[in-house]
């Protein structure tokens, strides 16, 4: 079943083009601005409580392999370093819906269709797509640069919609806590994966939540984050460092359809930036 879509934008370019407007002419296109003015309205009720949303404090943490993690740790997590995590930010609750999603971009792209169920079957393009449009939207800035299959994001300062890093994922993540998982060592309390979620995606927030209130951070659809596939080092980082484009990004979290392992909070894996499964999707995340 398909689920509500919005109305899109009038457009009142045509009508601008005539320098020359009769008083009558001139009075239409007032109102035409005022319908068109309506009419974002309407798209911003539309989204209006389906993407709550958690302030995630500035800090500083251990990324990849923590003593929690044990013996599980693949190459790629280590070695553990430090991160200094400057600013606050905002990160959703939980990963964008099917309704959220279809009602931004107009499509739903889903297999196991529900609307409070995650959105999948997105590859990174599509996530990023669809942080500009709802930043768009809520008539905020628009962090991404979209030329062709080149994305830049040169304002590390934009109040708009917009991937989280891979940093500040892991540090969400792992909410201020230290378990394995996000939220609890326990991982049925907290997460749907291969051994509990029956084979197919479940609706977002049925499972407890962790230390900062984020739900399904481990399990339910994997996440695109904004980074690449980078080696760590021992030294500390800073996040929001901005890489270049490259066909290759991150994903996190795991999903319904793996094992435990992949669930882990330091667990990481890349795919290609148009890789689309329906184990996958994302959460979006802003600057206050």
């Amino acid at each position: 079943m398909r689920l509500m879509t919005i109305l899109g934008f009038i457009s009142v370019s045509a009508c601008r083009k005539n320098r020359n407007i009769p008083v009558e002419s001139s009075t239409s296109i007032s109102q035409t601005d005022q319908d068109n003015s309506s009419v974002l309205d309407e798209r911003v009720l539309a989204i209006n409580g389906l993407k709550p949303v958690v302030r995630i404090p500035a800090g500083i943490f251990t990324m990849g392999c923590t003593k929690e993690q044990g013996s599980d740790c693949k190459t790629n997590e280590k070695p553990e370093h430090q991160v200094i995590i400057k600013r606050d930010f905002y990160l959703m609750e939980h990963e964008v819906t099917q309704l959220l999603y279809e009602r931004v971009m107009g499509v739903n792209p889903s297999g196991f269709e529900g609307a409070n169920r995650p959105v999948a079957n997105v590859d990174w393009y599509d996530a990023v797509r669809f942080c500009n449009e709802l930043s768009s939207i809520e008539g905020l800035d628009q962090c991404y640069t979209i030329e062709g299959q080149d994305v830049t994001w040169s304002n590390t300062r934009c109040n708009g919609w917009r991937l989280p890093t891979e940093a500040e994922w892991e540090y969400a993540a792992r909410g201020g806590e230290t378990f394995k998982y996000a939220g609890r060592d326990d991982l049925d309390l907290v997460a749907w994966y291969a051994e509990n979620s029956a084979g197919e995606v479940h609706p977002v927030g049925e499972k407890e939540p962790n230390g900062y209130g984020l739900y399904d951070m481990s399990g339910n659809v994997s996440e695109w984050v904004w980074d690449w596939k980078g080696h760590y080092d021992s030294e500390d980082k800073v996040d929001l460092e901005t890489p270049k484009s490259t066909r290759f990004r991150m994903l996190r979290g795991g999903s319904w359809s793996d094992d435990p392992n992949s669930l882990r909070v330091s667990y990481r894996y890349l795919y290609y930036v148009d890789y689309k499964d329906f184990v996958v999707g994302f959460r979006a995340a802003r600057s206050p």
